[in-house]
């Protein structure tokens, strides 16, 4: 409150200083006027006191009295206390002394201002005497004969009068001190309240918030009224009595006698609020806003006016600006959801129709829609698909979607195409060149309501992919010049998705293609297993799931699923590489550990030599989880191994369904040089073997737990079920609307080669074994009515036995096996030599000089197929031969075979 940058210290201090000074002004008044009092006072009662004295009776006996000082002096000290002066003094007209409040002065002669008084006229002056400066009054003492005989002088010091003053000054002094105080109380309230109301400014800063009040006030584009309580018009701007044209004197008017219309003025001498109301004034459009300043200020409102009438039209085709930009927006969000050229087409027609146009079609390019590249020219391009129709009913006029369109060269689609730029018809009845295209067609058309069109070319790195039409039927105006650049801009968008979904069309075809010629095409015959199965792949893109069936020795057969992770090329490729390899690997009889144990390094050498090939560190890791399974027909026994795939499932033959639990091993590439454990159990015969990928079982809507209960249920049924229909219940209970991985699905249905297609011998290590084996032998094949074959098998026979005999070791088995598939062609005949040796023969070409060596290649010669897998205890030497083709060689031709060996020049 006391600074002075504030207009309220200002005001503050400068009533602070004026009532100092006025009660200062005051005091000093007072002052003056009580020692002018007092004086008047002194000179008024020495006056008196000397009338009272010289009149007192008595007096003039005792002036005439032999001692008039003794007669008077006593007098005039009692008149003088009672008085109140400092001296009664009477003189003789000699200027003797006769009485004195100083007994020392009596007799004296003392010179004074007498001469008036001793005319006889009474007097009052200021006369400095004895007592000092003193105000001295003298009145004559008259005798009997009226003669003035003495003359008494009463005079009071100014001593004793500023004796009195200064008595007084204490009150007048705590007045001034009280009426200071009470002055700057009220100086402060007063410049606390104007503080509160100026908000501690300074003149400087009111003055110039003022300029700049007016300044705004009377500048700013929009009219303000400030209304009063009682509907009198305050102020108005000097934009407000143009929008209102409001006479010179309106401010003081009540509202309603300024002649607004009624509606206006209505709403300004109410007490509602309004926000950006139109109200007509004159010929203006006026957006009208009121506020009420009560209760944060006096009863009243503000109105603010703006002129909207040239806006108006604005607004308009801005709104129509912003609702197009909105589509774009909106088409940015809704074509190009997929990776389908179908459907891309088909959202560029939704979107279209949304705001712009009743009917869209799209029509593209054949190649097109195969995912091929689309030609680099458009110039003579006369046949479009129909792809995409929205907005019409289905018996509608139009061609409908498939329909191969040949345009006419003068048709607005054909130049659209040819000159890869929009071309409008703003009026469809009276094109030519459109109606030329079908004539009766145009007339439906018409007769539909149809009346404008709008072809803008389908444009992606400058090939044009197809058209897109817009339509606009009866209700809608027709298509405008500024209509163009939005079409050409949602085509041009549409455009990137459709040529986007193209190449991913190629790509994907690419992929699957490539994926298929990897995949089995076909299941090989084997009479171990009646196989079905199912493959899907995901909606995304081909992965790396795959399936296996491959026939091995001894009638055995294995069963494999894989799952290589990720999608697309390198999965596809990676997963023919794993399966090339597991044939391979399956080719050499290999244990199932020992299988995935190689599978393992495999992919771990995969994968060090992608990361030693990436560059930037983009390496290409190829995980994979791999399930490898061998059945025994003649055993029942499953041999089975998991590298981080899912276990099989089990359907026994009365449809109840049991998972096992299978040690499990790390994913493929993890393995770190790990044993891989096998799990090895007897599976009834007719039961199903159910391998599969985690595609089937895991899902965005359930977990793994949830999957194999699902999948349970699906395998649960009566029995006696195919393997075929048992994939296809499967399939149709699990399997979503879109799968996001690939699913890999292979059931197997379990056989068992009876006794009487199975025959078994020891053989003694004893040169003199071979005979009677290879007759036992001769009289089985005799009872299964395989005569025609016999030699040739005994000849298969006797090399493998003689082979076991002089280079392996006991214990010496043979076993013979008769495999009767559903293909008859299809039946085969094996031998089986077993002995403890591990030492595999080889084949080779003996010398001229060699008396041996020849047996394997004869083996070889007559057999289908031969070789050699190893077992815990040994090995196992086989041979098959096929009981459908031609017939081994005769007796007679045996000779010229083993002659062919030499050359006769040598010999």
């Amino acid at each position: 409150m006391l600074s002075v940058h504030s207009l309220a210290g200002q005001v503050f201090l400068l009533q602070l200083v004026v009532v100092m000074l006025l009660v200062a002004a005051a005091l000093v008044a007072l002052v003056v006027q009580a020692r002018r009092d007092i004086m008047a006072d002194a000179r008024h009662r020495t006056l008196t006191a000397a009338q009272t004295f010289a009149n007192s009776p008595g007096i003039v006996a005792a002036l005439n009295s032999a001692h008039p000082s003794a007669e008077l002096q006593p007098h005039a000290e009692a008149a003088r206390k009672k008085a109140g002066v400092d001296a009664v003094i009477v003189y003789r007209l000699d200027g003797i002394t006769l009485t004195h409040s100083d007994p020392r002065m009596i007799g004296k002669r003392v010179i004074g201002p007498y001469a008036a008084a001793a005319t006889g006229k009474p007097f009052t002056s200021t006369f400095k005497g004895s007592l000092g400066l003193s105000v001295v009054s003298a009145v004559p003492v008259r005798g009997p004969d009226g003669s003035v005989i003495a003359i008494v002088s009463v005079p009071v010091t100014v001593e004793t009068v500023q004796h009195r003053v200064n008595q007084q000054l204490p009150v007048l002094l705590g007045s001034a001190a009280a009426a200071l105080v009470v002055a700057a109380g009220g100086s402060g309230l007063v410049s606390r309240r104007l503080r509160r109301q100026t908000h501690g400014l300074g003149p400087t800063e009111m003055t110039r918030m003022y300029e700049h009040h007016d300044a705004v006030l009377h500048a700013v584009r929009e009219g303000v009224l400030i209304v009063g309580g009682d509907g009198r018009l305050l102020l108005a701007n000097d934009e407000a009595r143009r929008l209102l044209d409001l006479p010179p004197d309106a401010e003081g008017r009540h509202i309603t006698a300024l002649g607004l219309e009624e509606g206006l003025g209505g709403l300004l001498a109410s007490d509602r609020p309004a926000t950006d109301e139109v109200h007509l004034a004159a010929d203006r459009l006026l957006a009208v806003s009121k506020r009420l300043t009560a209760p944060h200020g006096p009863v009243g409102s503000v109105v603010t006016l703006r002129d909207t009438t040239e806006l108006r039209a604005l607004s308009g085709r801005a709104e129509v600006a912003r609702e197009r930009l909105q589509s774009l927006y909106d088409a940015g969000l809704r074509i190009g959801t997929t990776l389908d050229v179908k459907r891309t087409a088909e959202e560029l027609a939704e979107v279209g129709v949304t705001r712009f146009a009743d009917i869209v079609t799209v029509d593209l390019l054949d190649p097109v829609l195969r995912g091929e590249e689309a030609p680099g020219t458009a110039a003579g391009i006369t046949e479009l698909r129909r792809t995409a129709v929205s907005g019409l009913a289905a018996d509608h006029p139009l061609y409908h979607v498939r329909d191969l369109i040949r345009f006419v060269p003068a048709h607005p689609v054909s130049t659209a195409m040819a000159e890869g730029r929009p071309v409008m018809v703003g009026d469809l009845s009276a094109s030519h060149d459109w109606q030329a295209q079908h004539p009766e067609r145009a007339r439906r058309v018409l007769d539909h309501g149809i009346h404008s069109l709008l072809v803008v070319p389908l444009r992606a790195r400058g090939v044009v992919l197809g058209v897109v039409d817009f339509w606009r039927a009866k209700g809608s105006p027709p298509f405008e010049d500024e209509d163009v650049s939005f079409a050409e801009e949602l085509a041009a968008r549409a455009a990137v998705c459709v040529d986007n979904a193209r190449r991913y069309t190629r790509e994907h075809a690419m992929a699957v293609t490539l994926q298929h010629s990897l995949l089995p095409r076909a299941l090989p015959e084997q009479s171990a297993l009646d196989v079905a199965y199912r493959y899907l792949p995901a909606q995304a893109g081909v992965g790396g799931d795959w399936f296996d069936v491959i026939p091995l020795s001894g009638t055995r057969v294995a069963l494999v699923v894989g799952d290589v992770v990720g999608h697309g090329l390198h999965a596809a490729a990676t997963m023919g590489r794993l399966r090339t390899a597991v044939r391979n690997f399956a080719g050499l009889d290999l244990p199932v550990e020992e299988l995935l144990g190689r599978l393992d390094e495999l992919v771990a050498q995969i994968d060090a030599e992608e990361v030693a090939a990436a560059k930037d560190g983009e390496a290409m890791i190829s995980g994979a989880t791999c399930q490898y399974a061998v059945y025994d027909p003649i055993t029942g026994r499953l041999a089975i191994a998991t590298a981080g795939h899912p276990g099989p499932a089990v359907v026994r033959p009365d449809g109840t369904v049991d998972f096992p639990r299978l040690p499990v091993s790390p994913p493929l590439g993890l393995g770190a040089g790990l044993p891989v454990e096998t799990a090895e159990f007897t599976v009834p015969e007719d039961s199903r073997l159910v391998l599969y990928t985690d595609g089937l079982i895991e899902d965005r809507t359930r977990d793994l737990d949830a999957g194999l209960e699902a999948l349970r249920e699906a395998l649960t049924g009566p029995p006696g079920r195919t393997p075929e229909a048992i994939c296809a219940t499967v399939m149709e209970a699990m399997l979503s609307d879109r799968p996001k991985d690939d699913i890999a699905l292979l059931v197997a249905r379990t056989c068992r080669l009876g006794p009487e297609e199975v025959a078994e011998w020891d053989v003694p290590r004893d040169p003199a074994a071979v005979a009677p084996a290879r007759a036992a032998c001769a009289r089985r094949l005799t009872e299964w009515g395989l005569e025609e074959v016999a030699f040739t098998a005994e000849v298969i026979l006797s090399e493998l036995i003689t082979n076991a005999v002089r280079y392996g070791a006991e214990p010496i088995a043979v076993r013979l096996l008769r495999t009767a598939p559903r293909d008859p062609a299809a039946s085969t005949l094996i031998f089986e030599v077993s002995d403890g040796s591990s030492t595999s023969p080889r084949l080779r070409r003996a010398k001229v000089t060699d008396e041996g060596g020849r047996g394997l290649f004869m083996v070889a010669r007559f057999a289908e197929r031969w070789g050699t897998r190893y077992t815990p205890t040994g090995k196992v030497i086989w041979a098959q031969l096929s009981l459908h083709q031609p017939a081994g060689p005769e007796a007679e031709d045996l000779g010229d075979i083993l002659l062919g060996q030499w050359d006769d020049t040598a010999m």
